[in-house]
This record gives C-alpha cells, sequence and structure tokens, in this order.
C-alpha cells in the first residue's frame, strides 16, 4: 500500500481539516514551528510507530472538543482478502473504497481520557441496507435472516459471510451512501486486522535525535547483525559448548574425588552442576571506528548524524522485513542538520534514489535554502501559518513555488549567459563528466561543472533550483542549448522540438542525439571498471535494461531476470541509468569516447555552448 494523502483536524496546531498529498518523496518546506514535525507525529501516531504515542496534549487547544481525527488515504492496494476459510473477497466489492477508488480509513481519537483511545473507520461509499445499515456489522444469523428475506438462492453457502453478502447485494441492489464504516466488530473487524498487515512502515528519524554509537538506535541494527550471526553458527556453537561442558564436567569431577580423598564427609552431597547455558550475544559487542582506531563517539556531530541516519535505514529496513510489509515510509526531520553543503546533497541524492525504490516513499522536512533548492518540485509542500497561527499547506502552481523561493532566497544565478537543456537530471550529470573529460583534453570547450555562467536545466522532473532559473530565465533573453535523446521512435520524439528550436533565429540551437541515448556514448571498458560487469554497447540498444541484467545476474538472485516482474525490472533499469551516468560517465577518456565514435559528436555540442558564450 502506497501513502496518497493524510487529512488532519484537531492535531496539535491543525485546528481546522487540512489535506496534504504525498509523492514518492515529499518534502515539507517552511520556517520553524509551522507545523512541518506535526505532520510526521500525525503519521507515526496513524501507522503506530512506536516512538510517535499520543497523549492528552496532542489535542489542539484552540478546539473546543478534545477529539482528534488522523485520515490516511492509500492506493496500490491488495487484491483480495480472505475474511473466512470458504471465500475472499475484496475493497471494491465490500464497497469500502472512497469516490476516488482510494482506501480511506480515519483513526479518531478521544484525548479527553488519561489514555487516549482510537476508534477506526473506512470512509467510503458503501452499500446500506435501509433497515439494518452495513452488511459488514452484521453476525452470521442475521445475514441468513436477511438473505431468506432477500430470496438469496439456498445453494448459496450459509456458513460463509462473504458469500451471504454477496448475494444479498445482488438481490438487493443497494445504492451506495459516503459514510463512516467503523471496523471494530464482525467481519469489518477482519477486514482491518488484515490491511493493518498492508500498512507501510513508518520509521522516524527525529532532528534531536541523540548520535552515539551506543545508543540504541545504533545499537539495535549491530545487535541484529550480530544475532544474524549466532544463528547461522549455532550448530558449531552448540558443539562448543558441549565440548566445554564436557572439559569442566570431568575437571570437576575429578575435584569433588579429590576432596572425597581428605574429607568423605565433606564431598558426600556435592556434585556437579550448570546453573545457567552460555549467553553468546553478550560476548560479542560491536562498536564503528576508523581507519585509525578513532570510535563514532569521537567523530564530529555531523560525520555521528550521518552514520546515524545509515544505521536508521538499515534498523527499519529490517523491521519492515520482519513484520512482512511490502511498503515502507521513511521520515527525516531536518536531514541538513550538522552537515555540510557537500553531504548534504550526497544525503538528499542517497534519499532520492531510495524514493524511486519499490514500495518505498520519502518524506522530508526543512527550511534551508541550499536543501530546499535540491528538491523535486512536484513533492514540495509549502508550509505557513495564518493570523490565527493554524497551518496552512500549499503544494503545486508556479505561485506557490516562487513564494517558496522568495521565503527561503533561493534565486537564479544572474551570471548565467547560456542555458543547457536537457530530458532529465541523469543527463546533466552524464554531460558534466564528459565535457570535463573534453575539457582536460582540449581547454577551449567548456566545463559544463566548472561554468558559473553554464545553467544546465532538465526539462523533465526539474528541482526547486531548477524551476527558479528556468522560470527567471525565461525572461533573460539567453541562447540555448537543446541536446535531446533520440530514443528508439520513427521519427524522433523530439524532433519537432528541436526544428522548433533552431527556427527561432536568436542564437539558440538544438540537437538530437545520432545513437539512441547518452548511455550509448559510454564505453564498455568504463562500465567495466565502474560498475563490475561486462556488456556490449552498440547506438540502438536499451544499455541500461543490459546492465541491469547483468548485475541482477551477478548477484546471485534467486529470481532468474526474465521471471521479474515490469515494475522490478524497471525499478532496477532505473538504478543502472543512474549510476551510467555517474559513475561509469566520470572514468571516460578520449580514447574510450573516440573508440565509441562519440568524440566528434560531443565536441560540436560543446562548440555550439561555446559559441553562444560569445
Amino acid at each position: 500500500m502506497r501513502l496518497k494523502g493524510i487529512r488532519l483536524v484537531g492535531f496539535r496546531g491543525y485546528e481546522r481539516e487540512v489535506f496534504i498529498g504525498f509523492e514518492d518523496l515529499t518534502a515539507f518546506v517552511g520556517r520553524n514551528d509551522v507545523g512541518k514535525s506535526s505532520v510526521l507525529d500525525a503519521l507515526g501516531v496513524f501507522l503506530e510507530e512506536p516512538s510517535c504515542k499520543i497523549d492528552s496534549r496532542d489535542a489542539c487547544v484552540r478546539c473546543s472538543h478534545k477529539q482528534v481525527r488522523i485520515a490516511c488515504v492509500f492506493d496500490d492496494l491488495p487484491d483480495d482478502l480472505v475474511l473466512d476459510a470458504t471465500a475472499s473477497t475484496s475493497l471494491a466489492e465490500e464497497g469500502l473504497l472512497n469516490a476516488d477508488g482510494d482506501l480511506e480509513i480515519v483513526k479518531v481519537i478521544d484525548c479527553s481520557l488519561k489514555t487516549p483511545k482510537a476508534q477506526v473507520f473506512a470512509v467510503a461509499d458503501h452499500p446500506m441496507d435501509p433497515n439494518r445499515g452495513s452488511l459488514l456489522l452484521m453476525k452470521n444469523p442475521d445475514l441468513k435472516k436477511l438473505a431468506d428475506e432477500s430470496g438469496v438462492p439456498k445453494a448459496v453457502n450459509r456458513a460463509s459471510n462473504v458469500d451471504l453478502r454477496r448475494g444479498i447485494r445482488e438481490a438487493n441492489q443497494y445504492s451506495m451512501v459516503s459514510a463512516e464504516i467503523p471496523l471494530d466488530k464482525e467481519d469489518a473487524k477482519r477486514v482491518w486486522d488484515q490491511l493493518s498487515q498492508h500498512l507501510p512502515l513508518f520509521a522516524l528519524f527525529r532532528a534531536d535525535r541523540p548520535s552515539k554509537d551506543s545508543d540504541s538506535e545504533v545499537q539495535e541494527p549491530m545487535a541484529a547483525a550480530i544475532d544474524d550471526a549466532l544463528a547461522e553458527l549455532q550448530d558449531q556453537l552448540d558443539e562448543i559448548q558441549n565440548t566445554v561442558r564436557a572439559h569442566a564436567m570431568d575437571v570437576a569431577t575429578r575435584t569433588i574425588e579429590k576432596l572425597r580423598e581428605i574429607d568423605p564427609s565433606l564431598a558426600g552431597g556435592l556434585s556437579p552442576v550448570f546453573t545457567s547455558d552460555p549467553k553468546w550475544k553478550g560476548v560479542f559487542k560491536l562498536s564503528i571506528d576508523d581507519d585509525e582506531g578513532i570510535p563514532l563517539n569521537k567523530r564530529g556531530s555531523g560525520v555521528r548524524r550521518l552514520m546515524l541516519i545509515a544505521f536508521f535505514q538499515a534498523e527499519a529496513e529490517r523491521r519492515r522485513l520482519q513484520a512482512g510489509r511490502k511498503s515502507i515510509i521513511y521520515a527525516v526531520e531536518e536531514p541538513e542538520a550538522s552537515q555540510h553543503p557537500e553531504n548534504q546533497r550526497r544525503l538528499i541524492s542517497a534519499l532520492t534514489e531510495l524514493s524511486e525504490q519499490l514500495g518505498v516513499q520519502v518524506v522530508l522536512t526543512t527550511h534551508v535554502p541550499a536543501l530546499a533548492e535540491m528538491l523535486p518540485t512536484s513533492g514540495v509542500r509549502h508550509l505557513t501559518a495564518d493570523a490565527s497561527g493554524s497551518p496552512v499547506v500549499e503544494e503545486g502552481g508556479e505561485d506557490v513555488l516562487e513564494r517558496i523561493a522568495d521565503e527561503l532566497g533561493v534565486h537564479p544565478d544572474s551570471r548565467v549567459k547560456v542555458i543547457v537543456c536537457v530530458e532529465g537530471p541523469n543527463d546533466v550529470k552524464c554531460l558534466e563528466h564528459l565535457s570535463a573529460c573534453l575539457h582536460e583534453d582540449d581547454n577551449t570547450l567548456p566545463d559544463l561543472a566548472a561554468r558559473r555562467d553554464v545553467v544546465m536545466i532538465p526539462l523533465g522532473g526539474s528541482t526547486l533550483k531548477d524551476w527558479v532559473n528556468k522560470h527567471y530565465l525565461a525572461s533573460f533573453n539567453r541562447p540555448e542549448v537543446h541536446i535531446y535523446d533520440r530514443d528508439s521512435a520513427v521519427p524522433p520524439k523530439y524532433q519537432a522540438d528541436a526544428d522548433a528550436v533552431n527556427a527561432r533565429g536568436d542564437g539558440s540551437i538544438a540537437f538530437l542525439t545520432k545513437k539512441r541515448e547518452l548511455e550509448n556514448y559510454l564505453h564498455e571498458d568504463a562500465i567495466l571498471r565502474s560498475l563490475g560487469v561486462a556488456v556490449s554497447v552498440d547506438d540502438s540498444s536499451s544499455i541500461p535494461e543490459r546492465v541491469a541484467e547483468a548485475i541482477h545476474a551477478q548477484s546471485s538472485a534467486r529470481t532468474p531476470w526474465p521471471q521479474l516482474d515490469d515494475q522490478r525490472k524497471k525499478e532496477k533499469a532505473s538504478r543502472a541509468k543512474r549510476r551510467l551516468n555517474d559513475e561509469a560517465a566520470s572514468v571516460m577518456t578520449i580514447d574510450l569516447m573516440k573508440a565509441r565514435g562519440a568524440h566528434g559528436e560531443m565536441v560540436e555540442w560543446m562548440r555550439a555552448v561555446e559559441a553562444a558564450l560569445r
């Protein structure tokens, strides 16, 4: 199940109802104390994260009541629910989906109690019997009676509530009513018990979390590693235990015999007994030291926090696998804390890649411009407070992005003379590496990453910084150099766009790659050196798919590549594409470019950029 959105009312500062949509990567941007952390805590309360316990003080102080409502909307739902031994059903068949066809579950929490208590409801377009209400809440005898009254055929299994409800619905053709269906009794409770096992696991990394390798948060994944190793070696450990036991018993027995020789009365009641079995887990203590033996505790706060985030991910993944969950939501408060700007970029890049994995969503909070400008615009949520102090959440639209940019101070670079337009972020990274290689061989060609008068903008999937540049530079009347992949379509997908740019007459120019895409310009030696797999590279094949398959085979995965589903293949190919454009492109040389027949074409692109700079 995938989180699509959350609806809050009465929780902390959220006096009035607010709905917030979620993407695979969602970032809450805003000043301090506007409700960013409250959204994460509300998610934690709903998904029962152990560190998110609700108490009476979580109820909004401006509300006359002490009732908190937290509703989560999910898609990517399970196809079937087995409620009894004889029949399966579905959320759609039981009328448990909302008007949009999604699963919407609301937890209503009474915070007037010393220990707040939650009731769970499904917000749904539901078939209601005019006299008896929801069929899901009826017991089997009542369903049998209603089935007989409705003329349900006797062939329908009277022992199965699922079959009875199906027959009753078919006989009566109930109209759908928007309602909140309590999930606390009869088959409704069975539905919720099953759905609870499909909910995403929620893991929250707080901004003020401690960062020592002796903390329990750090020790848990390391202890799990020790547990796994001990489990694998249990037979050997048992053998060691038996050998030690036999040796010790022999020594003890001989000692008692010697004592009997000295004083039989003292040795008469003595016998050797092991009082407990060895605790192997307590024997091993694992910490993290660097090459010079310096422990994590003695490193800088930024390093400790970065290491702790890695531990947090490892432990969350262990919990997900242990619980058998297919999806997980990683929530990280202020990942920029204590981090050098370069580490901030690396961390955001890592979290972005994490969010692209199947079944993974990432949620962040920040109020730092350097971090915010790296975030995908589709997932940015702007939080402010209205005159009464209630949180206001805005998403999408150029006016919202412009307010975020102005509030955080994300501005375009006024030094820009040329705009290089490509399809996506991977193309940016690849061209930065390849242009650096070309520049090293011929310094008259621009190094795109080093030039401050050149901005590269991916036209698809832009970050906030890309949007700012694209939005503001559009009126600067700067020449543009467009480089688009030819791909495999005939005619090329972007042929018309390239023709339109070339027809402008303002110094802008567009190129279509002669090969399929930028990955086809990489040499197989560079791929082998950087990624460790041997693949053949030609001008027309999908190299990311070819590399993904080779990496999968090399990993000795249990499921062969042909048997993977399309989504899993797509995910692996996406990861391979990212690595190709960064790791493989970074080890390309002029000789390898020439061997691939790429050198002349790339020089032509860089000459066009250089000409536009004049």
